[in-house]
């Protein structure tokens, strides 16, 4: 039997750790049903090696942002640089872009003005936003509502393991949540609790490679392979087959990521 068809929506392909491997990194993927694999750019000086990865491996597509953790260290992006980039056929979403208190609170008001931008350049171009978010969640919320009242946008909450509160703020805005090897480690039980408590119709799959890797991986380097065991663990979560998750999640992606069908 063919394993289901998935994607991983959430990986990072141009890191150091896979330097050298990408044919097999993605022919493992195939082999396994992870059908495509959106690969993310964390620094705007970083683009074009990104987009060389995407032009190069016909399952890639690709997104580009400044990660919060980076917003203080990198020149300040523009809407219209990013606008331009969007330009491109592979280029499917705005991001990753968000709020990390965690480790860089000390930047946190130039991540809100990072943030904000990458807001309106999903708002100009009809792209979905990519979302980090850890340590933020109060004003988090505060932005992508407040934003979203102004013009509204589409937008996943990736690797999501914030509180409730969080996603149930972001579901309500009509956004999705993306599933990582997070959801699948064995004390993660508040996590999934959260994820069962959404519509599965806003779940994405993800890896967020070479993080997080899921059991029986966990501890080693994350591929997006490895996004098949994710997607069980959703399914155990939903309570549904295998196949069930797998085509919803399909479903989902195609909906929010609009260009990379």
């Amino acid at each position: 039997m063919q394993p289901p068809r998935i994607t991983d929506s959430h990986c990072h392909l141009d890191f150091p750790d896979f330097a050298g491997e990408l044919d097999n990194i993605i022919a493992r993927a195939q082999q396994v049903g992870v059908q495509r694999m959106v690969t993310i750019c964390t620094r705007l000086r970083q683009e074009l090696d990104v987009r060389r990865i995407a032009e190069t491996y016909a399952p890639v597509f690709y997104a580009a942002g400044t990660h919060p953790m980076n917003a203080n260290k990198e020149p300040m992006a523009t809407v219209n640089e990013l606008i331009t980039l969007a330009a491109h056929p592979k280029f499917v979403a705005i991001g990753e872009t968000g709020l990390d208190y965690h480790y860089t609170v000390e930047s946190a008001e130039v991540q809100k003005q990072s943030l904000r931008i990458h807001i309106q350049a999903a708002q100009a171009t009809k792209l979905p936003l990519i979302i980090h978010a850890r340590g933020a969640d109060e004003d988090m919320a505060e932005i992508l509502q407040s934003e979203y009242k102004n013009t509204p946008y589409s937008c996943v909450m990736h690797c999501f393991s914030s509180s409730p509160e969080l996603g149930r703020a972001a579901l309500d805005l009509g956004f999705y949540l993306s599933m990582s090897g997070i959801a699948t480690f064995p004390k993660s039980q508040e996590i999934r609790n959260i994820f069962a408590a959404a519509p599965m119709d806003r779940i994405l799959l993800e890896t967020d490679a070479p993080y997080l890797a899921p059991p029986p991986h966990r501890g080693r380097r994350n591929e997006p392979a490895y996004s098949a065991f994710t997607a069980q663990v959703g399914a155990d979560v939903f309570g549904v087959s295998l196949q069930e998750f797998s085509a919803q999640t399909e479903a989902n992606f195609e909906r929010l990521f609009w260009k990379a069908t």
